[in-house]
């Protein structure tokens, strides 16, 4: 669905949790979208979220999508509907935004996209961290050559998820319709760390749930090779007790290290280049920390969207992108279930992940 040149892009939100008013606040923040309609299966909590933002709720997705005619619907329910909700809605031919991750198994995925592909509709996965300033000098960097030959890339996700969060919703923490901390919480971490460092290789990894009364993962480790040569660290956890200690990425190459910490990759610690540049300085003073703005790496996300829609462009996160951090946690599950070192560009046997399993 295209929208005319001077037209505001509407966006219509399928589920109405604790994400949505992100959306709606990164959305309202553009005077190019608006958020046109809000739709939950419960109606008491769209209806909430709308009347606290004057935004219509409705009772269901079609009501919804018939009335409020929307350019783009962003799905916002648990991980292991996303897949269905999106093939549901496929036929009314509108553009998806979909939270992370685009769903739980790659065939799900590749069903989404062959359809997707054959309306001719865009996907675009929520990877608002980047956006982040000092991400995207890093990836400047990268592509500049200014790190030589990758050695070694590494993330860390050392958060605090108490045993309450997981109670708060029934789906947290399941197989069937979120997996763990490696496909939930570091799920941002390992597309960063796939988009600096390229496709990957093989995974090694070890699971543990360590605190957490769940089904999935509350600790999880792997070594990644990639194709170029370079080694992988994925270090993840929502069991740091007391509090959240950490989530950063550290690119380390023959001429430099880079380093961007804070809580989710949003402040550059270190910036060293055994071949200095006089803008280097400038990124420290004006890159260097994600601004203190409620929502704005969404927004910025979204800016992304409208523009991809708008020019016909592919946008910086699509359907394609999002496929690779999912394959490489299916490949990690795999690694952890069987012991052994996985392959990518493989069929999930042993992973768990996505599947409803008989009690």
């Amino acid at each position: 669905m295209k929208a005319q040149t001077d037209e505001k892009l509407k966006f219509a939100l399928i589920g109405a949790g604790s994400i949505a008013s992100k959306h709606i606040t990164a959305i309202n923040k553009l005077n190019t979208a608006e958020v046109v309609a809000i739709y939950d299966i419960d109606f008491q909590v769209a209806h909430s979220l709308g009347e606290k933002y004057s935004i219509p709720a409705f009772t269901s997705a079609e009501e919804m999508i018939e009335k409020t005619d929307p350019h783009i619907l962003n799905i916002l329910t648990p991980s292991g509907l996303h897949a269905q909700h999106i093939l549901e809605l496929v036929r009314y031919n509108r553009h998806f935004v979909v939270e992370k991750p685009l769903a739980l198994r790659l065939d799900e995925i590749d069903s989404i996209l062959k359809e997707c592909d054959r309306r001719g509709l865009k996907i675009f996965v929520v990877k608002q961290n980047r956006f982040n300033p000092p991400i995207t000098k890093l990836k400047e960097a990268i592509n500049n050559g200014r790190f030589g030959k990758l050695v070694m890339g590494t993330v860390r996700v050392r958060w605090s998820r108490n045993q309450a969060y997981y109670d708060q919703k029934k789906w947290r923490g399941t197989w069937a319709y979120d997996g763990g901390v490696l496909t939930n919480q570091a799920s941002h971490h390992i597309d960063m760390l796939i988009w600096m460092m390229g496709d990957v290789e093989s995974v090694m990894a070890k699971t543990a749930t360590r605190l957490a009364h769940i089904e999935s993962e509350d600790t999880g480790v792997a070594i990644l090779r990639f194709r170029n040569g370079a080694l992988g660290i994925i270090e993840a956890t929502t069991a740091t007790r007391p509090k959240d200690l950490e989530g950063s990425i550290s690119i380390i190459g023959e001429k430099g290290s880079v380093e961007i910490g804070g809580f989710f990759m949003n402040e550059l610690k270190t910036w060293n280049f055994t071949e200095p540049d006089i803008m280097d300085q400038d990124i420290f003073n004006n890159y260097g920390q994600v601004p203190d703005i409620l929502a704005w790496n969404h927004s910025e996300f979204f800016k992304n969207v409208v523009n991809s829609v708008r020019d016909g462009k592919r946008g910086l996160i699509d359907g394609i992108e999002g496929r690779k951090s999912v394959e490489l946690i299916n490949a990690i599950y795999e690694s952890a279930e069987t012991g052994k070192e996985i392959f990518l560009r493989f069929t999930p046997k042993k992973c768990r992940l996505g599947i409803i399993e008989d009690k």
